[in-house]
């Protein structure tokens, strides 16, 4: 209880709970609004400490699973944060703008990042060399034009198994496409937004730096949480697969050594029999019996 109180704390003092104007609002966030004040609606931290440690529970075990989580921000004061946070747990990222068919059309998506990787290799591998100035820049130009959009994408080798939104009426194209392919979705959603397009809605202000820091933060140390437990995990099972193995190595050779054993001595008794039978046959040889018939006519 403690914990959660300090959240909330923290998350007060962070402006989590500012909503947008009364008249922007969306009726479907009424569960989640606490209060009006001034003509701007509140939103219940108690319900946003919940939402947010369900949330952060999810992604873990998606982490934990060896799954991708893609992050996607494309506002001007969230682009910085989500990238940073992305980065940190390796996870790819969104934050200058979603091209459409992204997730919807990825094989295309991914020509276009191996064309960009391509073209970085020219560069630096010294193949561009024979190339002129003007061929040089132009290639230089397209790969910072590709970086800056397909950059965060870049590892990426397969559709993500989760989408985590900040701002979903910003991202709504991203959302669309997350729910066309069955992806599940995780999204920071205002008082302005519907909570039932997102499989898991935390109620927060999407607009203010510290609130997106903090809850993409919090977002994050889940992540390294589960990525954690899977490397530990791993690291259990190449332990017990190095003592099955040792165990495996050392019954077979305590199973050879026996073999040999038991060869050895089947070995000695097979000589000894051998032996026997040679000297009973030069022992008693077979008789011939003197032929005693008469010749006819004697």
């Amino acid at each position: 209880m403690e914990n959660n109180t300090s959240l909330q704390q923290q998350l007060l003092e962070a402006g989590v709970h500012f909503g947008h104007l009364k008249k922007k609002w969306n009726p479907k966030m009424l569960p989640y609004i606490f209060a009006e004040k001034k003509g701007i609606h509140i939103i219940d931290l108690n319900k946003t400490v919940i939402h947010l440690q369900e949330t952060a529970a999810a992604l873990k075990q998606i982490a934990k699973s060896g799954k991708k989580i893609m992050f996607v921000a494309t506002k001007k004061q969230a682009k910085e944060i989500v990238s940073e946070c992305a980065k940190r747990v390796n996870m790819p990222f969104v934050t200058e703008r979603w091209l459409g068919g992204m997730l919807t059309n990825f094989n295309t998506v991914r020509k276009s990042v191996k064309k960009m990787q391509s073209i970085d290799k020219m560069l630096n591998d010294g193949s561009a060399e024979s190339l002129t100035k003007k061929e040089r820049l132009t290639l230089s130009r397209d790969k910072e034009k590709m970086e800056k959009v397909l950059g965060g994408i870049a590892q990426l080798g397969r559709i993500p198994a989760a989408l985590f939104i900040v701002d979903i009426g910003v991202e709504h194209i991203a959302l669309a496409e997350a729910k066309r392919l069955g992806i599940s979705t995780f999204g920071v959603v205002d008082t302005n937004c519907d909570p039932n397009k997102v499989d898991f809605a935390i109620p927060a202000n999407d607009d203010a730096t510290k609130s997106i820091a903090i809850i993409t933060n919090y977002i994050t140390a889940a992540i390294l949480e589960g990525l954690a437990e899977r490397q530990a995990n791993k690291d259990e099972e190449d332990a017990s697969n190095d003592d099955g193995n040792n165990e495996n190595e050392a019954k077979a050779r305590r199973l050879e050594q026996e073999a040999q054993a038991e060869g050895g001595r089947g070995r000695r008794r097979g000589g000894r029999t051998a032996g026997e039978g040679e000297n009973t046959n030069t022992a008693a040889p077979k008789r011939r019996v003197p032929n005693t018939r008469r010749p006819a006519g004697k």
